[in-house]
């Protein structure tokens, strides 16, 4: 089977964060043990939801970790010229839901398996659910490998057309909700707008945001260099004639590393003040790996740019770095046609991969 024919078996399972991953974990682990990998299956929160660690090569002998995530965002709504979740070839681009985030290295890395030589370091292949919606299933993973001897190194598979990226922000998501009196509309005076309250606080948001783009760290890396503010969300009121007595606006933001997410959620309580209630609903970690480092080695002959780089997303490393893991961001397609209609990924980028991964696993693990 070639790599295309194994991407587009990977395409065909529509695992949007929101759907089971069992189907696609169920044929990568098939794949997996074909080549003589230890497959075990963690299952994780939510129906048909679970991660996979699947390892050859002798235990505790800290070879390499090579990992991705199973689960793509959704289609709905998006203006795809085809089938989303059916692999199309449109000359050099290979189009579908997934192909460059990131089932391309996915597919790359079951192909190189048949590949590898004798392996006398342990290579460790982890596939995890739920990173689209907040590294969800990484996070769960973590604390049941705790006591496990794993590899330090570990590749990020993620899209970045073979940059090597060190380091990227968090992604902390926030709950605001302001109360307020319900009334006739005829006489709002008798009542509380909600919604005209988190107006105010958006107001505040906006100026917290402008606070946070003067502190700025990480330059040398980041196109970005400061905490990002994204109001998403704003949901309010029942009907045109009743003063609204709710609403409930969603907020995230990116720290950078180092900083203390605590610390920024007070902050923002602070200028909110009495306006609204702040909940904290979701945290992913920030992550950074000093450069020039035993894997930036490793995977220098095959970077498409000199030096290291960063990430503007988050990715399951910054979890991953609970376990000891040194991770870097490397692989192929390019993050800029991510989550967009006709996502695609180049085929010549999509074979290389496979030649990228042989090697890469070789040298770190190989016979030496």
């Amino acid at each position: 089977m070639s790599v295309v024919d194994t991407l587009a078996r990977l395409i065909a399972f529509p695992t949007v964060s929101t759907e089971p991953v069992v189907a696609l974990a169920g044929y990568v682990a098939e794949r997996c043990e074909a080549a003589g990998f230890r497959v075990e299956r963690f299952v994780a929160p939510g129906e048909g939801k679970l991660n996979l660690v699947c390892s050859k090569g002798p235990r505790g002998t800290d070879g390499i970790v090579l990992s991705g995530h199973m689960d793509v965002v959704p289609t709905v709504g998006q203006p795809w010229s085809s089938d989303p979740f059916r692999l199309t070839e449109r000359g050099s681009r290979l189009v579908g839901r997934g192909t460059a985030d990131m089932k391309g290295f996915i597919a790359a890395t079951i192909e190189a398996l048949a590949r590898l030589p004798t392996l006398e370091r342990e290579l460790v292949l982890v596939w995890t659910c739920d990173e689209e919606v907040g590294c969800l299933g990484s996070k769960d993973l973590v604390p049941k490998l705790a006591d496990r001897p794993l590899p330090r190194l570990c590749v990020i598979g993620e899209p970045t057309s073979f940059r090597i990226l060190r380091m990227h922000p968090g992604h902390t998501a926030v709950r605001i909700l302001c109360g307020g009196k319900a009334a006739h509309s005829s006489k709002p005076d008798l009542g509380d707008n909600a919604i005209t309250k988190a107006a105010r606080v958006i107001d505040r948001l906006e100026g917290l945001a402008a606070d946070w783009r003067r502190d700025v760290r990480f330059a040398e890396l980041l196109e970005r260099p400061f905490v990002v503010m994204n109001v998403a969300t704003i949901q309010g009121g029942s009907a045109i004639n009743i003063v609204p007595d709710h609403c409930v606006l969603e907020v995230g933001f990116r720290p950078l590393p180092g900083m203390v997410v605590e610390d920024l959620v007070r902050q923002l309580r602070e200028r909110i003040g009495d306006l609204g209630a702040v909940e904290l609903r979701r945290e992913t970690p920030a992550m950074l790996t000093a450069a020039g480092g035993e894997l930036e080695g490793l995977l220098r002959p095959d970077a498409s740019a000199p030096g290291t780089g960063a990430a503007s997303f988050a990715t399951d490393g910054g979890n991953f770095a609970a376990l000891g893991m040194e991770s870097l961001v490397f692989g192929p397609g390019s993050i800029d046609v991510a989550h967009m209609a006709d996502e695609y990924v180049d085929g010549g980028e999509l074979h290389r991969a496979v030649d990228v991964v042989t090697g890469l696993v070789s040298r770190r693990c190989g016979q030496r």
